[in-house]
């Protein structure tokens, strides 16, 4: 089963890391992430730019509206993920218990990720991306 590991974080948080040496969590990360490698468990992780940096497309009307970053009243950010290939729910929480994050309002949530099987396999959408995945070596 796989599982995304989101890392969220608030201003507080964010605050908090201004003054941590960027090679520091670089170097922590990296033991991390290759612990999770050595035991086969890692299918990606990646690191997500700066808020300020990003847009939302709100849908709530039509046309839908673009806003840029950073956004008015969030008190939690999205700083990055993991995706891992876990045998369960337990597995994945161990995991995330064992990453270096530390800090007020540091938090990790875990999602599980649902598989293209789960889906009705007599779609002709569903059929469509399984070709896809199956033509670039992702089945």
């Amino acid at each position: 089963m796989k599982y995304m590991l989101i890392m969220r974080a608030t201003d507080e948080s964010y605050e908090a890391f201004q003054n941590v040496d960027f090679n520091e969590i670089l170097e922590s990360m990296g033991r991390f992430n290759d612990e999770m490698i050595q035991a086969g468990v890692l299918v990606a992780a990646e690191g997500l730019d700066d808020a300020a940096e990003g847009v939302v497309v709100d849908y709530s009307s039509q046309p839908p509206v673009v806003t840029d970053g950073p956004y008015g009243e969030t008190k939690e950010l999205f700083g990055g993920y993991w995706i891992l290939d876990v045998s369960s729910k337990e597995e994945a929480v161990a995991w995330a218990k064992r990453a270096p994050m530390a800090g007020p309002g540091t938090k990790c949530e875990i999602r599980r990720v649902a598989s293209i099987d789960e889906f009705p396999q007599d779609n002709e959408w569903i059929q469509k991306e399984r070709a896809w995945r199956e033509a670039t070596g992702q089945l």
